[in-house]
């Protein structure tokens, strides 16, 4: 019995089901004729039931339990006070990076901060290194803060940088931080508090957008920072299955570090630490927590062509490290299973494998599909993208955002989110096969050439 919602298409048109049987060659010819729902239904299945649904499903029951815990949660007093170490990579900031340290002077915590901001390249970066050797710590207003600078004259990259730092520094627990990232008074606070307890190795801390309403290229980011690192992380860690401590915030137990010989060369560093970190999950019953409460606030590019070169660099990296740096490291036995299972979900099927089916469907449709087909299609999975993008951003206002005034502002950026995630997402495509056939991380900025011609080759 034919479906009675079919009947709407106009006698002009031709039938939607042939054309999406030829779009999924998988499907017999017969089924796609007899039911166009089903066919409709099995096209949208790769792009998102299979891979998206039961991460977003995850993540919301995540949050829940922690909205649930948090309810009935006493505030958290600890007399845990260690001397905390915040290397600062500086590269181009100029005067920005005295926002970075103005904000770690004001934390509210009692006890030692040291922080360090490592100048690389101080040769030709004499703008930032101006700005640090003039900032000054008032020691009445701001006792127990110590700055001490490196200037790293030849150029090295954020790797050597941190690993300066790491070199120098005297702190039990050591904060890797952006020179453009500024911090809430507390931030210190809330990411220590997790070390008291000896299996955590790191804390993941959240990141907003700070220069939110430059364009519309921001706005869009500030939405995806939302609900990507402060919502998804919530979610995750709630299992123990946050999947990266991000490079511009993070925060490591010295003892570790030294363990595990610090940061490693190449690119992508925060993904890679976090893979070795977990990579002694499956041997100890280590975590790796997010701290919601501890927000670092970050510029994110202004303009389309800045904002496709940095994800070209990001998502590229991710094909070199899952792939060919770590492919021997993703194994249960390391990672421990709910690990293991988790970095085949998102690591090799969401962040690589996605997006290549994306850009496929969506190019396959535009060859195969006639205009008025393809436009209903796409309308539906817009609409579709546009539930889930509304179901996630109102369960953030309503039991995760700290911020919710200034977080309903970005709502009219919905609309147009599901578009750009959708670009976002082919163009993720385009730098996992410009890293699978050049080789793209050895052409990243964030290092010389030679820095990286000097790693190992994987």
């Amino acid at each position: 019995m034919e479906r009675c919602c079919w009947r709407a298409w106009p006698a002009s048109w031709p039938e939607p089901m042939d054309a999406l049987a030829t779009l999924l060659a998988a499907l017999p010819l017969e089924l796609a004729r007899e039911d166009g729902g089903a066919a409709l239904l099995v096209a949208l299945l790769p792009a998102f039931l299979l891979f998206e649904v039961p991460l977003n499903l995850l993540i919301l029951l995540g949050v829940l339990r922690w909205f649930a815990r948090q309810r009935f949660q006493r505030p958290f007093a600890s007399a845990y006070r260690p001397r905390v170490s915040c290397i600062v990579t500086c590269y181009s900031e100029g005067p920005d990076v005295r926002k970075t340290l103005q904000s770690l002077c004001e934390q509210v915590y009692a006890g030692e901060i040291e922080m360090i901001p490592v100048v690389d390249g101080a040769a030709v970066n004499r703008e930032t290194l101006r700005a640090i050797r003039e900032f000054r710590v008032d020691p009445l207003l701001y006792p127990r803060r110590h700055l001490r600078p490196i200037a790293k004259w030849q150029r090295g990259g954020r790797v050597s940088s941190l690993n300066a730092g790491l070199a120098h520094c005297s702190g039990e627990v050591v904060m890797a931080l952006d020179g453009d990232t500024s911090f809430d008074n507390d931030m210190v606070v809330a990411m220590v508090r997790h070390f008291a307890d000896p299996q955590v190795p790191a804390v993941a801390g959240s990141l907003r957008v700070r220069n939110v309403f430059a364009s519309w290229v921001t706005a869009v980011q500030a939405l995806e920072y939302l609900l990507s690192i402060h919502m998804a992380k919530i979610g995750l860690g709630e299992w123990n299955l946050v999947n990266n401590v991000s490079g511009a915030f993070g925060a490591f137990r010295r003892s570790f570090l030294d363990k595990i010989g610090g940061w490693d060369t190449h690119t992508a560093e925060d993904l890679d630490i976090t893979l070795r970190i977990k990579s002694y999950f499956g041997r100890a019953a280590l975590r790796i927590p997010f701290e919601p409460a501890a927000v670092g606030h970050t510029d994110v590019p202004v303009g389309l062509r800045q904002l496709l070169l940095q994800r070209l660099r990001w998502d590229g990296d991710l094909y070199f490290l899952y792939i060919r740096k770590h492919r021997h490291s993703i194994a249960p036995r390391l990672l421990g299973w709910p690990n293991f299972l988790m970095t085949l979900l998102t690591g090799l099927l969401f962040q690589l494998a996605l997006p290549l089916i994306i850009l496929g469907y969506c190019l396959i449709g535009l060859l195969v599909l006639p205009w008025p087909q393809l436009l209903s299609l796409g309308a539906l999975i817009y609409l579709v993208y546009l539930g889930v993008t509304l179901l996630l951003y109102g369960v953030l206002l309503l039991a995760v955002s700290e911020r919710p005034r200034e977080d309903l502002k970005l709502a009219p950026v919905i609309l147009l989110f599901p578009l750009c995630m959708l670009g976002m997402r082919c163009w993720s495509a385009v730098a996992i096969l410009n890293e699978m056939l050049r080789r793209g991380h050895e052409e990243s900025g964030m290092a010389p050439w030679w820095v990286l011609k000097k790693g190992k080759r994987f």
